[in-house]
């Protein structure tokens, strides 16, 4: 289709005047509304304004520019059966549409008021991609800075024509921002409102990953947000699916503390987790509770890797590592294991206000749980006493056992797991499992479940192998029962009064 005439208006002039001059010595006349005026103006390239086109002045504060039919009708018409129309009405046909839109979600970041995000919202620029997309037999829209070379590319090598497949693929890329932008208005419209009558997801591939849970599965990152994977890999091959949900479990439990942690994933769940005054004996901890099952998994810190810490990880074959920062020795001794996955990480937002399930017919959606402990608010429900020690390696169970699938039972012992029982059918097997991982450590060590018990069973397993404390929301009907073989066997007991599934 061959380009006579274009029009601009961006609110993000990188690279127009360029772009403007490449047009006119094509030969090809440009129209162009307010700012973008001046902007080509101030810089010598030859431009009719919109205004003095339509012989209608912008109005309201430039609220409204385009919107006149001279515009949409030299946009929209169909090039076959519209034309002797358009010509009985005097309208010129617009052959190039170079739109940006104002940076509303811009404005939300930077928290202005709501007056002035209202002004961000576009109205003319999304009408005019849309009406120029929706043409695109016929019109060629630019809605992205970065296609400004592709189209110097294809109008030098097309005699100023475009192709339809690539007019196809602009007007793809067109209705891809106008979604979003809408979506980004609509999201912060209902921002307050917990569970809104229409859940949008938008997402922009930005990474292909080498296969998905298993290789015969194609899998890429989608981002609402950011123009790559928002942690930072600096050695070590591409993530795959797999190693990005093991990232998002380690830093979900990471993020549960303050004093140094070490968290060691295998398959989402923890296999080790431990605190310490220093990063380095937290890691010796973590790793002590399940050697075996560390191999091949994920580690994640919260404090820098150092050269002492990066000695110890060089014993054992890991997939990643995830830290705030590393040291420079650290570094290079990593990095001998060319295959070694090192990611930093810092402080983000949470990732996301819900969680979100497909299912057959559609998608499950509930907020994130976020849910912190309260120490004050857990209720001692039995007789049994605990030390100032005990109580914390309750608190430290109940932070890691919301984040091990369901059914979940912790063994810990000096803020460090030392069982872990995962994702069984029955809370008991799951208590079994625990028990038989910490073998002769579950002496005084504590207990966390995060759901009830519904029988005695898991109570009284736990005080054959030396089990000091248990730390459960409660709720059952057999609660009494419990509490009751609880106190028979002297060991102490905790209610949460909060369920922590994990499924």
């Amino acid at each position: 289709m061959q380009i006579k005439r274009a029009l601009i208006s961006v609110y993000d002039k990188t690279s127009i005047v360029d772009l403007a001059s490449f047009l006119i010595q094509q030969n090809i006349e440009i129209l162009s509304t307010g700012n973008t005026y001046k902007a080509l103006s101030n810089a010598g390239i030859k431009t009719k304004e919109v205004s003095d086109y339509t012989g209608f002045p912008e109005i309201f504060d430039g609220r409204v520019k385009t919107l006149h039919p001279k515009i949409y009708g030299g946009i929209l018409f169909d090039r076959i059966k519209h034309t002797p129309e358009i010509q009985n009405l005097d309208i010129q046909p617009i052959d190039l549409l170079i739109v940006n839109l104002y940076p509303f979600s811009r404005a939300v970041t930077d928290n202005l008021n709501e007056e002035q995000i209202i002004e961000q919202i576009d109205i003319g620029g999304v009408a005019l991609i849309r009406a120029a997309a929706k043409n695109f037999h016929f019109v060629t829209v630019v809605s992205n800075i970065q296609d400004y070379a592709l189209l110097k590319t294809e109008l030098k090598k097309n005699n100023n024509e475009t192709t339809l497949e690539y007019r196809q693929y602009l007007a793809t890329k067109a209705f891809t921002l106008t979604a979003y932008y809408d979506l980004n208005i609509y999201s912060w419209f209902s921002s307050n409102t917990e569970l809104p009558e229409c859940f949008m997801l938008y997402g922009n591939k930005v990474q292909e990953l080498r296969y998905g849970e298993n290789p015969h599965q194609k899998a890429a990152f989608y981002s609402n947000k950011f123009s790559q994977y928002p942690l930072e890999r600096i050695h070590g091959k591409e993530l795959s699916y797999n190693n990005i949900v093991d990232i998002e479990s380690a830093i979900d439990i990471v993020s549960e503390f303050d004093k140094p942690v070490a968290v060691i994933i295998k398959h989402t769940n923890p296999c080790g987790v431990a605190t310490d005054n220093n990063i380095l004996a937290a890691y010796k901890k973590a790793l002590l509770c399940d050697k075996t099952s560390s191999f091949g998994g994920i580690v994640a810190f919260n404090r820098e890797v150092n050269l002492q810490l990066a000695k110890e990880l060089s014993d054992i074959f890991l997939e990643v590592i995830i830290t705030p920062s590393i040291s420079s020795d650290a570094f290079e001794m990593l990095t001998k294991k060319k295959n070694l996955r090192i990611i930093l990480y810092k402080a983000l937002e949470c990732n996301m206000r819900y969680q979100i399930k497909n299912v057959t017919g559609g998608f499950l959606v509930q907020e994130n749980n976020n849910h912190k402990i309260n120490v004050g608010k857990i209720e001692q429900v039995t007789s049994c006493s605990v030390t100032e020690n005990e109580k914390n390696d309750l608190i430290f169970a109940w932070k890691i056992c919301k984040h091990v699938k369901s059914n979940a039972i912790i063994i810990a012992k000096d803020e460090c797991t030392v069982g872990i029982g995962a994702g069984q059918t029955s809370r008991i097997d799951s208590v079994n499992i625990a028990i038989k991982k910490a073998g002769e450590r579950c002496k005084n060590a504590v207990l966390a479940s995060e759901a009830f018990f519904p029988f005695s069973d898991s109570i009284i397993e736990s005080v054959k192998h030396g089990i000091k404390a248990i730390i459960q929301p409660g709720g059952s009907l057999k609660d009494q029962e419990v509490i009751e073989t609880a106190n028979n066997n002297k060991i102490a007991m905790f209610f949460t009064g909060i369920r922590n599934f994990s499924h």
